[in-house]
This record gives structure tokens, C-alpha cells and sequence, in this order.
């Protein structure tokens, strides 16, 4: 069975790429981050969506020093600021997801998985590094630094995938995972803050509610 490593960070998006990589008879590996974010519910979130999917490996990396690296630069890991409901530079975590995909590539050397999958989409384009172009070049550069073992066939080399790449939009990806997840889809985690329930304010749960309404769902999320 061909083998895909899924960024799985236990939001909508996320959990639609591991979906739509289950659905294609992929032996999907999810991996979660802890880069110091303050929504640490996610990675519970996570395992919920990886014991769904039936899949039997998840990796949870521990990068929280990251934290530290980044400092005030933004308000995902910056407890100080207040949370923006719509787009604001500040949401975006420098490079946060060539940090992830570079790990993630690492590791899919060595399982041998042709697949690096995250969770960009045709509507994350305000974020550089969700763009396809930044995608196809990081693929390229991470490839070509184990091109003597792919060379050599010691492993495949990696094919780094995002819903935009496919043209897919948030809703899509929605509707697929809801297929394969049903009613846990609502267990998953956008918000960006930390609480007992999603905020249902700031823009990723914003986003998140219009994805339901674009995508005919009903949206039985527990909100603030």
C-alpha cells in the first residue's frame, strides 16, 4: 500500500487531507505539531481525528521552543495580543508550515511515503506559505536533498500536495472529510484561541462557519 504523511493539526482543513488520502486507499501517517500555539487543544483534537480514520501511527512533534524564536511576531503564539475576527498580517506564523513540511519530509524518507500532504487551500492565499508556487519549490529543494538515495532507489521521491494545488477550496475539503469522519467533524479545532469552546470570533472560526455554510452542512460546532 502506498503511504502519505498528513500534516494534521486537528482543524477542518487538516482533517480533510487526511480524508481525501484515506479515501484513496493511502496508508496515511498524520503528524500533529506543538510549536507553542495557545489553541493546544488542537493536538487532542488530532487524536481523535487519527483513532477515526482507523489509522495506526501518529506522531506528535514537540517544537514549542519555536515559541521563543518567534517572540512578538504574532498573535498564534503571542498570549499578549488580542485575536483579530478577520485577515491580519499578524495571524501569520513565519514560515511555519516550511518548518512542518521540511519535518514532515524527513520523515517521510523514512517510511518510504511518496505523499507530504498539508492543508493549504484555494482560500488560505493570503498566507505565503500556503500558496502552490512556495509548495512546488519547497518540494523541489527538500527532494534534492536526498537526490543520491532517490537516485540510488532507496526511497521514492516525495510528492508535497495541498487542497490548492487540486484546485480545492475549504468546503471542499469539508464535504470530503465529513464523508469519512460524519459527525466528528465537529469535534475538530479552529479556533485559535484556548478555552473550553471554539471563540467562534476570530477569523479561523469565522472561516470555519462559512465553510459549513458553503458547504450545505449544518454546523452543530459548540461555540462560546
Amino acid at each position: 500500500m502506498k503511504k502519505t504523511v498528513t500534516i494534521l493539526s486537528g482543524g477542518l482543513d487538516s482533517s480533510g487531507v487526511a480524508s481525501y488520502w484515506k479515501d484513496k486507499n493511502y496508508e496515511i501517517f498524520p503528524i500533529t505539531f506543538d510549536y507553542g500555539q495557545r489553541a493546544k487543544q488542537e493536538i487532542g483534537r488530532a487524536r481523535e481525528i487519527t483513532e477515526s480514520l482507523g489509522a495506526t501511527s501518529h506522531k506528535i512533534i514537540d517544537i514549542s521552543f519555536m515559541k521563543d524564536l518567534y517572540g512578538s511576531t504574532n498573535v498564534l503564539t503571542d498570549t499578549t495580543k488580542s485575536m483579530p475576527s478577520s485577515f491580519q498580517s499578524n495571524i501569520i506564523v513565519p514560515i511555519r508550515n516550511a518548518v512542518f513540511l521540511t519535518i514532515s519530509t524527513a520523515y517521510a524518507f523514512s517510511l518510504g511515503a511518496e505523499v507530504v500532504a498539508y492543508g493549504a487551500h484555494l482560500s488560505d492565499q493570503p498566507y505565503p506559505d500556503c500558496r502552490p508556487e512556495f509548495t512546488k519549490k519547497l518540494s523541489e529543494a527538500l527532494n534534492l536533498g536526498d537526490i543520491d538515495a532517490i537516485n540510488a532507489k532507496e526511497h521514492p521521491p516525495v510528492e508535497m500536495w495541498s487542497p490548492a494545488i487540486q484546485g480545492l477550496t475549504k468546503s471542499d475539503m469539508l464535504k470530503i472529510s465529513y464523508k469519512l469522519l460524519g459527525p466528528t467533524m465537529f469535534r475538530t479545532w479552529s479556533c485559535y484561541l484556548g478555552g473550553e469552546k471554539q471563540c467562534g470570533v476570530c477569523e479561523s472560526c469565522n472561516n470555519r462557519k462559512a465553510a459549513f455554510r458553503q458547504a450545505g452542512i449544518n454546523d452543530l460546532t459548540d461555540y462560546v
